[in-house]
């Protein structure tokens, strides 16, 4: 492979020649070779529209020579609407506080810069990764700013898949309005409920969670973009700050603003993992939701069976014929992936000390998966599973009529040790609840029905009472 020589303060070091990154990104991927995962491409596009605003506003106030600034601006376009994603080559797991990524951004930056203003690769005279690309920066200012950008910037597309799931389950809720079933709790039978009300609550979950989550990337918005070090701002300046982070506001069109306190937003990556805690919850209830459906939809023959899951593929390379409810299960593990992101981010975040956690770069990647993957897994429950569910009217009945939880309804009218009594006689013998109070002559009959009547107890109030 031909090489070109690069130094820095460590010494010369052979990088390849055709590269557009340098010495020290090639350090790094020397030092690093630990995952093969490289920086998501959120992050990647987050941290050069930062230098691009960086050099806008440095031109703006006259530190930075106009055609620097503008090749600078020009590269990062490029880099952002996807040129030279492979020249981004440090692993995850690098040194601390992302300052790898960081260099090797400013190196792909200033050589693809310099090759703008006619400098080969690798010269540094016109374009300096430090001197022009990251002035009046520091990695401890770029790289909180670009993990919540880059979040920012891919919450969309995660809330488009909540709300198409939202959207489904709500459809079926409708659907399914009428549809009278025994409900459960400890996984056993309970009172009557219908199915379309069981699905109204799966989508309040979803939506109410969403809620938390758009609350707790509010606090993103808020960058730390030219406290350089430590908060200070040394290099930098109120001047520079505002600018810069009104460039990026404008570029993005998202409401970012100057962070109230520089210094708590370059110690804390508590916003990060509020975020990543409300993303967590969120997944709890899709993932209850997902292993509701696989019990639901349990059988076909030994099983409750009251749903029906459209079928995917086939469930079984030794059963022919099985049909395995795939989609539900592959959001399980996702479900399952996004909370050990958060474990991740929960013990990075807790790693702090002093002016400065150096632990971001893993907070970063996990939270960034963990918003694409459980969007993208959204996305498919909604549309592989919830829009062609049906459900077993006959099974839901059936079921219903044998549970001896309706005996629930007698309470008001007959004492609950009573009621009880009926119920355990009722699961002894194997009669019905009716049969029983018959026997005992406790009720009317006409009141008995009303009473014992399911759609009765699938809404407020006394069962009988006629107070509804």
């Amino acid at each position: 492979m031909a090489t070109r020589v690069e130094r820095d303060p460590l010494g010369e070091l052979h990088v390849p020649a055709d590269a557009y990154y340098g010495v020290q990104t090639q350090r790094a991927v020397e030092n690093f070779p630990i995952s093969g995962l490289t920086a998501p491409p959120a992050l990647v596009t987050a941290t050069v529209l930062v230098k691009q605003a960086c050099a806008r506003a440095n031109a703006a106030l006259g530190r930075l020579d106009a055609a620097v600034a503008s090749a600078i601006v020009e590269a990062a376009a490029e880099v952002a609407g996807g040129a030279l994603r492979d020249q981004f080559v440090v692993d995850v797991y690098q040194a601390g506080a992302g300052t790898s990524h960081n260099m090797n951004t400013n190196e792909v930056l200033a050589n693809r810069a310099a090759e703008i203003l006619g400098e080969p690769k690798g010269r540094y005279t016109r374009v300096h990764p430090n001197d022009h690309v990251n002035m009046g920066q520091s990695t401890n200012d770029v790289f909180p700013t670009a993990t919540r950008l880059s979040l920012l910037l891919i919450l969309p597309d995660a809330l488009a898949g909540a709300a198409r799931l939202v959207a489904a389950l709500e459809e079926k809720a409708t659907a399914f309005a009428g549809l009278l079933k025994t409900g459960r709790t400890h996984l056993q039978d309970a009172v009557p409920i219908t199915l379309g009300q069981e699905f109204s609550g799966y989508a309040a979950n979803v939506r109410h969670a969403v809620g938390e989550v758009e609350h707790a990337a509010a606090s993103l918005h808020e960058l730390n973009l030219g406290a350089t070090a430590l908060g200070t701002g040394l290099n930098a300046g109120e001047d520079m700050t505002r600018e810069a982070i009104a460039q990026l506001a404008a570029a993005t069109r998202l409401p970012l603003r100057p962070a109230a306190n520089r210094f708590r937003v370059t110690q804390s990556m508590g916003d990060v993992l509020a975020y990543s805690g409300s993303l967590r919850r969120l997944a709890v209830e899709v993932d209850k939701i997902a292993s509701d459906l696989r019990l639901l939809a349990s059988g076909p023959r030994a099983g409750l069976a009251e749903l029906q899951l459209p079928a995917v593929q086939p469930g079984s390379s030794i059963m022919p014929g099985k049909v395995n409810p795939s989609v539900p299960e592959m959001v399980n593990q996702v479900c399952q992936q996004v909370f050990g992101c958060d474990a991740a981010i929960l013990a990075s975040a807790a790693a702090g000390q002093l002016e400065l956690n150096v632990m971001m770069p893993v907070m970063a990647w996990n939270a960034l998966h963990a918003t694409t993957i459980l969007g993208n897994a959204m996305r498919v429950l909604a549309d592989k599973t919830i829009a062609g569910i049906a459900a077993d009217e006959a099974r839901c009945r059936e079921l219903l009529d044998r549970s001896t939880a309706v005996a629930t309804a007698l309470s008001p009218y007959i004492g609950y040790a009573a009621t009880a009594d009926i119920a355990k006689t009722a699961v002894r013998t194997g009669r019905s609840i009716a049969d029983i109070v018959r026997d005992r002559k406790l009720l009317p009959e006409d009141q008995l029905a009303q009473i014992l009547s399911p759609e009765e107890m699938t809404s407020p109030g006394i069962p009988g009472s006629g107070k509804r």
